[in-house]
């Protein structure tokens, strides 16, 4: 792997183009407090931004570290081959018109082949990215404004728009922003060899991600398992939909698995907390940087208002977030606090008897934060202070340091907007110790996400999407004979060419039997499905009502207590996704499934079933006898082995039929490829 150690933290810099981006390179790094050497270059002016300007890189005064390259495209290459030869620490390659602009221009996508050639063994990043800004050391390889200020220790942001990335250093939430890195086109460096990277460096508390689209699975994957052996944690905003979700449209798998699902699935196989906005990811940073991952979620909130207990809690419902009842000891301390005319609860409404009383405010901190919590929130909305006057208020900020102090329990403040967390008090919270929080969903989905993390991984990596070539669809009969040979039990069945040949097959099963016509992939829509028939007669008269000439007869299975689907596509983004959903005609009533990475064991399977909905029906709904949920797992490790030992696009079961003592697929459809 590549070192990006000179590159992140350099002692010289070169700067190479002599436009207004260039100079703005050069005073942020001057702004920054950059102490190394600075070193324009160009080949015809004599100074750039006040410090003189050297013909080529080649008349450097030694190899530098860190450069950015602000020329047009095809002079980048040329640069980038100079500095690899001359053992350049890496590069930055700001000009745009590659592989980003294929559909555009012709020669994009070769233009990037070429300039990767170019680099040989030299990092770059890029091209067509803003660069990065390390406010550890001050360098500030970025060619506009920004709002980084100096920190000492922080968290990284690693973002694949450059625009975005801007505007994250704009924030006012008093996040200490240590890297913010945009990564362009990934053409060489991804954005897994700069988490590594920085997960190297001792300063950096967590890391951000604003991803579009993975770079590598494999290096994605080794990247999250070391940041979890570090302890340092990862949240990511993922935006975008997979390219096998966009193509695969033959089956409810594909749908389901599609969107978000698929790296919400890795994500979560991988430690890493997902968010679903930009504050999300910048609040649950800052509680990250300043308290670490949380034990638990389970929180204690404290407010002088009814309205703000109400709202958190009303708040928190769908979320796994949970209020601890309040114990004997903690009621009879509140009550010695607050006297009897407070109703005393988790949220907890103090009401405004203790207003202004530092000792009383921090006496009812204490005494909420001795059950089993990991985070107390003190819920404190600032008053503008160009209009008012704050003193009551931060009056507050003295009882939650000493409430934090004798609980040993981490404290938070938290706003319900962000204009009521001014930055400066954000800054002298975090100073002391307190997480500043703003904002009453944002704050709850950070907790949420820190409490994710340290859970053991499992140690076997993701299986990894090896190509598939030209998938096809094989007909039913063919996919549940090849399903079953990897295991998958599935009904007695026979094929027939006509009307009268299914009658005969139904007389050799036994009846009652089911009816299919074959090569169609949504049987039931097309009237092609016929259930619970009796006799060969009726067998022949629906078949020759049917839509299709030839047919699949089987058995008629009986006893079904509930009926599931189980199906796996191939993401090349993020692994093979494996989806356990409600089946036959509640697929798309019920929206209820769960999506998992392969490779999946007996207990990853039994958990993720018990958070179905239809999950209370497998286990016995009101008296009802239960399903045999072994017999599930078993069917759904089957179709994993096909998964894992075929060239496979995807595969669905649906219905799989479950009983007490069974579970029969009735439906099948596999995509395979070419070997």
């Amino acid at each position: 792997m590549r070192s990006l150690e000179r590159l992140l933290r350099p002692k010289s810099i070169a700067v190479i183009g002599g436009g207004t981006w260039c100079q703005n390179v050069i005073g942020e790094c001057r702004k920054a407090g950059f102490n190394g050497a600075l070193w324009p270059v160009h080949p015809s002016r004599d100074e750039i931004g006040g410090i003189k300007a050297f013909r080529s890189a080649d008349e450097l005064p030694s190899a530098p570290d860190a450069v950015f390259i602000g020329v047009n495209r095809n002079t980048t290459i040329e640069v980038v081959a100079s500095l690899a030869r001359l053992g350049a620490g890496g590069a930055i390659c700001f000009a745009s018109g590659f592989s980003e602009a294929a559909k555009e221009l012709a020669d994009g996508a070769d233009l990037q082949a070429a300039l990767v050639d170019a680099a040989g063994e030299m990092p770059i990043l890029g091209p067509n990215c803003y660069g990065f800004l390390n406010a550890l050391d001050g360098a500030t390889l970025w060619p506009d404004q920004h709002g980084l200020t100096p920190v000492e220790s922080g968290v990284a942001i690693i973002a694949q728009s450059s625009n975005i990335a801007l505007n994250l250093t704009m924030q006012t939430r008093s996040l200490p922003i240590a890297y913010l890195m945009t990564v362009g086109n990934q053409a060489q460096t991804g954005l897994s060899d700069i988490g590594d990277a920085l997960l190297q460096d001792e300063r950096v508390t967590a890391i951000g991600l604003y991803i579009e689209g993975l770079d590598d699975l494999a290096a994605f994957e080794a990247f999250s398992r070391r940041a979890h052996a570090l302890g340092k944690p990862v949240v990511a905003l993922k935006i975008g939909r997979s390219e096998a979700a966009q193509a695969a449209t033959l089956s409810h798998t594909a749908s389901m698995a599609g969107s978000t699902a698929g790296s919400d699935a890795l994500f979560k196989r991988l430690g890493i907390a997902r968010v679903d906005s930009l504050p999300a990811l910048l609040e649950t940073l800052k509680l990250l940087h300043v308290a670490g991952p949380l034990e638990s979620a389970n929180i204690a909130s404290m407010s002088c208002s009814g309205g703000e207990a109400s709202l958190i809690a009303d708040t928190a419902v769908g979320r796994n977030v949970t209020f601890p009842a309040l114990t004997d000891s903690q009621r009879a301390a509140l009550t010695d606090v607050l006297g009897p005319k407070v109703a005393l609860a988790n949220p907890l409404d103090y009401h405004t008897y203790i207003w202004g009383d530092e000792a009383a405010m921090s006496r009812c901190y204490t005494a909420m934060m001795q059950g089993d919590l990991s985070l107390g929130l003190v819920i404190l909305d600032i008053p503008r202070q160009d209009r008012c006057d704050p003193a009551a208020w931060l009056k507050v900020f003295d009882a939650v340091e000493a409430a934090q102090t004798s609980s040993g329990r981490q404290m938070a403040i938290l706003s319900s907007l962000p204009e009521l967390m001014p930055e400066a008090i954000a800054s002298e919270l975090i100073a002391r110790g307190i997480v500043p929080l703003c904002g009453f969903e944002e704050a709850l989905t950070a907790i949420e996400a820190a409490a994710l993390f340290g859970r053991p991984l499992p140690a076997d990596p993701v299986h990894l999407p090896g190509p598939v070539r030209d998938p096809e669809l094989l007909d039913e009969s063919e996919a549940k004979t090849l399903l079953a040979e990897h295991g998958l039990r599935i009904p007695k069945h026979r094929n027939a060419a006509n009307s009268v040949e299914a009658a005969s097959c139904a007389e050799e099963i036994g009846f009652p039997v089911v009816l299919k016509g074959t090569g169609i992939a949504h049987k039931t829509e097309a009237g092609a499905v016929a259930l619970n028939l009796t006799s060969a007669c009726a067998v022949q008269e629906t078949a020759e009502k049917m839509p299709t000439a030839t047919f699949l007869v089987e058995e008629m299975v009986t006893g079904t207590l509930a009926e599931l689907l189980i199906g796996i596509v191939r993401d090349p983004a993020h692994g093979y996704v494996l989806t356990l959903a409600a089946g036959g005609t509640l697929t798309e009533l019920l929206k209820d499934s769960v999506s998992l990475i392969l490779p999946v064991g007996d207990e990853d399977i039994r958990t993720a079933l018990e958070t179905l909905k239809i999950g209370r029906v497998l286990t016995g709904y009101r008296g009802m006898p239960s399903c045999d949920t072994e017999a599930i797992i078993s069917a759904v490790l089957a179709i994993q082995a096909l998964a894992c030992s075929a060239p496979v696009e995807e595969v669905e079961i649906n219905p799989l039929l479950c009983g007490r003592d069974f579970a029969i697929a009735a439906d099948a459809l596999v995509r395979l490829g070419g070997n």
